[in-house]
């Protein structure tokens, strides 16, 4: 009982504490699990990524399997159990818990833990907060590195963090007529290996890309991307 009040007591909401108005928390951590804390009495969800529930079980590459959530959970706690975090709310609600981007000495702790291939990314939040985008190439880099639950098969992601199935796009202009469209439309979708990406005036890549191949298409607007399922180029 007296932890839980020196922990209630440690917990500072500073209102407006972002420049959106988004109100930042700061207290000692008390791990859930993976992807779940406690600062004082709330509860808070780290946005953008997954945790293997706790009684959940991965496949190892050599066939066997081991009890990945038990270790998700153990490993949050030694990075974060009763660490100082700063949490900026985003605004969402989710079975009661605050979803918020939390940090631990000025680093972003989701980027940290699937860095280290405790959780997964979710890529459907990659469209609606920017700062997702770098966890989705911190997975890649997890997975090439075998870290964590990367070692193996990795289990399917929670529903929710599929990626929303984007508007019926318009059809590609044929290879043989694509213009920019009136207006602003200078904005060029380009597919590749690293997905689709679109690059806008003085990005490093944007003269590179040949917009009389084939499956490339302009956009008036950044938001018109990426309603249309298209991602911003990082440089």
């Amino acid at each position: 009982m007296l932890r839980f009040i020196l922990t209630a007591i440690l917990l500072v909401v500073v209102p407006g504490a972002h420049p959106a108005g988004a109100e930042i928390l700061r207290g000692p951590a008390h791990v859930i699990d993976g992807d779940t804390i406690d600062l004082g009495a709330t509860r808070i969800r780290i946005h953008g990524i997954d945790a293997p529930e706790r009684a959940e079980r991965c496949a190892k590459a050599n066939g066997a399997d081991w009890a990945c959530g038990l270790w998700a959970q153990y490993e949050t706690e030694r990075r974060y159990q009763g660490e100082v975090l700063e949490c900026r709310d985003l605004g969402e609600r989710t079975h009661g818990r605050v979803v918020a981007q939390c940090f631990h000495q000025g680093r972003d702790i989701a980027l940290d833990l699937i860095a280290a291939g405790v959780v997964q990314a979710c890529p459907r939040y990659a469209l609606e907060h920017p700062h997702s985008l770098s966890y989705i190439d911190a997975e890649k880099e997890a997975a090439f590195a075998a870290a964590g639950i990367f070692a193996g098969p990795v289990n399917p992601r929670a529903g929710f963090c599929a990626e929303r199935a984007a508007p019926s796009p318009a059809p590609f202009l044929p290879a043989t007529s694509v213009q920019p469209r009136e207006g602003d439309c200078v904005i060029k979708g380009n597919v590749s290996a690293g997905g689709r990406i679109y690059h806008v005036p003085g990005q490093r890549d944007y003269d590179r890309v040949n917009m009389n191949a084939p499956g490339k298409r302009w956009f008036c607007s950044e938001e018109e991307a990426r309603a249309a399922g298209w991602r911003p180029a990082r440089r």
